[in-house]
């Protein structure tokens, strides 16, 4: 992803130590979700969307190579999937989920594989296998004229998903911050980003990835603005969904939304589709995703967030909430 990277102040031995602590409670956390007859009872929104498919088990789905992808299924109603940004985790949608599952929607989000709660194998980290995890998900719940929402990497997910296995459980679509149609420059996107810029993110994950999600907080959110307001707990949120994860699986993942060329499955994109994005985007530009996407989705509605950044679906989210109900209903 492209970035005006701004480097800050390294955490006080303080911060050093609830850092820590948070990174301790993350683990139990994960360890105390896995699967289990308890968690099928008492997992979140569980009940009535299993669909009859052998492959759930509480809140995960078994994919096709046995990897669990964990996911959240709450209420009824028209469902509203949802696929997260790199390095993030199903929570990065909470504003969403919960303004969504409060106004009547089923919501359902699920942690791509190698990252937050779901399984980490050495193998698999490529579109292709991103995609259809994201098949195995709805298959398992069932889910039928969905609303597919991507934000960043979950963007290029969502076309990948339609590109490959159709729109037959999708009613529409929503990117947001999305990668495609391509983010590297290369023949074909002669606007595109260096391959130097991926290289530098790959090596700050081998390298330290905690310090460098720390960093990455500061330009995803654009809290290296002037007179921007900080919020300390979103860089904290944005370090602990990333250090959930698997460095492996995050690590591969970065060629998947720099190099990837999502052209065609753009352009088999068949139901209506909104594409909100930020116009002072430091990850994603807007002149070379959502601009571009606009004028190769078929039936493509494109909405400028003037100064948004990154991360808007954190600090913009009352609006993008709106638009994404409003989309909904409309």
């Amino acid at each position: 992803m492209s970035m005006e990277q701004q480097q800050t102040n390294a955490p006080s031995p303080a911060r050093r130590r609830m850092l820590s602590v948070s990174a301790g409670v993350a683990g139990v956390v994960a360890a105390a979700s896995l699967p289990t007859a308890a968690a099928a009872s008492a997992g979140g929104g569980v009940a009535g969307h299993s669909g009859g498919d052998h492959r759930r088990s509480g809140n995960y789905v078994k994919a096709k190579d046995g990897t669990e992808i964990y996911v959240k299924d709450w209420g009824t109603g028209t469902p509203v999937v949802f696929s997260h940004g790199w390095p993030l985790s199903a929570d990065a949608w909470d504003p969403q989920m919960i303004y969504l599952v409060n106004q009547g929607y089923r919501v359902i989000a699920h942690d791509r594989r190698g990252h937050g709660r779901s399984g980490q194998p050495s193998g698999g980290n490529d579109m292709d296998t991103y995609a259809d995890d994201l098949a195995a998900v709805l298959d398992a719940l069932d889910v039928r004229n969905a609303m597919l929402v991507g934000h960043s990497t979950g963007g290029g997910e969502v076309a990948h998903y339609i590109g490959r296995h159709g729109s037959k459980r999708v009613a529409k679509a929503v990117l947001i911050g999305a990668v495609p149609p391509q983010m590297v420059k290369s023949a074909n996107n002669p606007g595109g980003l260096a391959m130097s810029v991926f290289d530098g993110i790959r090596d700050g994950v081998a390298a330290n990835r905690s310090q460098f999600y720390i960093d990455l907080a500061t330009p995803f959110y654009g809290f290296n603005r002037p007179n921007a307001k900080v919020s300390q707990g979103l860089i904290q949120e944005f370090w602990r969904e990333g250090m959930q994860g698997s460095i492996k699986g995050q690590y591969e993942c970065i060629k998947q939304f720099s190099e990837v060329d999502y052209t065609e499955d753009l352009k088999k994109m068949d139901v209506p589709t909104l594409i909100l994005h930020g116009d002072d985007d430091q990850i994603v530009p807007i002149d070379d995703s959502a601009r571009l996407s606009a004028k190769i989705v078929k039936h493509a509605t494109l909405k400028v967030y003037p100064g948004a950044p990154h991360g808007m679906c954190s600090t913009h989210s009352a609006q993008v909430n709106a638009d994404l109900l409003e989309f909904l209903k409309g």
